[in-house]
C-alpha cells in the first residue's frame, strides 16, 4: 500500500527487453535500506525490487504490465515518480493507493491557473463512473483531488510543489498517464451492485 505522496523523482537508466523486461531506475533513496523484494510504486505501478546498486534499483516487469500501463513506453531518461511502501504508523498524507493501475489516461489540456497548472485528463469510459468531484485519484502514482468531472474527462490543479517534485511539472498535452481510482469508490460500487473495473 502507498499514499500517493511521491518521495523521489527517479530516472530510467537502463531497459533490458526479454521474456520479462528489466527496468533500472536511478534514485536518491538510501538504497542500502531497501530490501530485495520490497515494493516501490513507480508512476503508480507497484513493482518489486530485484536488484540494487549505488543509487539505483532494478525491477522486472511482465508483458501484461507493459500492455496495460505506460511502462511499455518508457525510454532511458524517462522521469519516474517513486514512493516506498507505507509502514504501519506512517503519516497518510494522500489517500490509500494500491499501485494496481486501473487504466491509462491522457492529458488533453493544461493551462496556468494562478500559481497552479490546471490539467484536464481523458480517462477510459468504464473508469469515469468512479471519479467524483472533490474525490481522490492517483495519476502516475500521485494522490490528487479531482476538481471537475465531465462524461469523459476530469480536471485537477497541480500546485508548485507537486510540479517540482513529480513528473507532472514537465509532461505535456497528449502524454499518457497511469490512473488508479479511489478504493472507496470501488467498494461502494460493489456494495451497490454496480459492475466494478
Amino acid at each position: 500500500m502507498f499514499t500517493g505522496i511521491v518521495t523521489d523523482l527517479g530516472t530510467v537508466r537502463r531497459i533490458t527487453p526479454g521474456p520479462v523486461t528489466r527496468l533500472e531506475i536511478e534514485t536518491a533513496y538510501p538504497v542500502a535500506e531497501i530490501a530485495l523484494g520490497a515494493s516501490v510504486c513507480c508512476n503508480g505501478c507497484c513493482l518489486s525490487v530485484v536488484e540494487k546498486g549505488p543509487n539505483w534499483m532494478a525491477f522486472e516487469v511482465s508483458g501484461e504490465t507493459l500492455s496495460v500501463t505506460t511502462l511499455g513506453t518508457w525510454k532511458v531518461g524517462t522521469r519516474v515518480n517513486l514512493e516506498r511502501a507505507l509502514k504501519v504508523g506512517d503519516e497518510l498524507g494522500g489517500h490509500l493507493v494500491s499501485g494496481h493501475v486501473d487504466g491509462v489516461g491522457k492529458i488533453v489540456a493544461q493551462h496556468p491557473d494562478g500559481g497552479s497548472i490546471r490539467i484536464t485528463f481523458e480517462a477510459p469510459k468504464p473508469m469515469m463512473r468512479f471519479i467524483a468531484s472533490k474525490g481522490s485519484i492517483a495519476v502516475d502514482g500521485i494522490s490528487l483531488t479531482v476538481n471537475e468531472v465531465t462524461d469523459t474527462t476530469f480536471g485537477v490543479n497541480i500546485i508548485p510543489i507537486t510540479q517540482e517534485v513529480t513528473n507532472l511539472g514537465s509532461i505535456q498535452a497528449g502524454s499518457a498517464v497511469n490512473l488508479e481510482i479511489d478504493q472507496v469508490a470501488r467498494y461502494v460500487a460493489r456494495l451497490l451492485g454496480k459492475d466494478a473495473l
